[in-house]
């Protein structure tokens, strides 16, 4: 993949929407995407003088949770001059879908520091609708070129998807989000086995997800503007494993 240019002004914002034929008064008839004033102009804000194609942010996640697991940390981008340059606007190379599992913070594992990684985390790593919001904004509006769907091994959301228990109040919607990504002829009578195939499995839809849910992101992968991939986090040995 070449590299790849990163904020996206109102122009082209509106060509991957394949809305290029409709004024800016006309587009909260939109069915696909409803945009108005007001949020055109929030995309038409911090163009990243600076961007980062996918190939260098995965490059940079990779050496970062290296960095992690080898306990050789660099804190980066973490200092009070860090703040101040910040406050003024975000350019977050890479996004990550995560799990809300309060062993997982993405800029923990990966080494990075503020303003480093757009972060969104619910349990499961689900693409909520919400999700997918939050994801359209960074790659439109900030120039972020990749998107990593973070699982983690020992997943309770996961679990009680595999588990198939009657759950309390509104876990039962994470579970039924997780549900399509289970594929019986995939598992196997160890129980270790099936959580861990389960999880696999919910990356890998929950990244199918992104771009079949939503215009924009498929849109940008198509044009090669943007890269979406699965990775998975031992929650033991602090390694991240990338998918393809």
């Amino acid at each position: 993949m070449s590299r790849i240019n990163g904020f996206i002004g109102r122009r082209k914002f509106l060509q991957i929407s394949g809305l290029t034929t409709l004024s800016i008064s006309s587009l909260t008839a939109c069915n696909d995407l409803i945009l108005d004033r007001q949020q055109i102009k929030i995309l038409e804000k911090n163009p990243n003088p600076n961007p980062v194609s996918a190939e260098e942010s995965l490059i940079k996640l990779q050496q970062g949770n290296r960095r992690f697991y080898n306990q050789n940390r660099q804190y980066p981008n973490q200092r009070k001059s860090r703040l101040r340059t910040v406050s003024k606007a975000q350019y977050p190379f890479a996004a990550i879908l995560g799990c809300a599992d309060s062993r997982v913070p993405p800029e923990m594992i990966f080494d990075q520091g503020l303003g480093d990684l757009f972060v969104v985390r619910v349990a499961g790593n689900i693409a909520s609708n919400m999700a997918i919001g939050s994801l359209e904004y960074t790659t439109t509006a900030l120039g972020t070129q990749l998107i990593i769907v973070l699982g983690h091994k020992k997943c309770g959301a996961v679990a009680a998807t595999v588990n198939d228990e009657p759950v309390p109040g509104r876990i039962n919607f994470v579970v039924d989000n997780i549900k399509p990504a289970l594929r019986q002829n995939q598992l196997t009578n160890n129980g270790v086995e099936i959580l861990d195939n389960a999880i696999f499995e919910n990356i890998q839809y929950q990244a199918t997800r992104l771009m079949k849910n939503s215009q924009i992101l498929n849109q940008l992968v198509i044009s090669g503007r943007l890269k979406i991939m699965g990775a998975f986090y031992d929650i033991e040995t602090g390694r991240v494993e990338f998918l393809n």
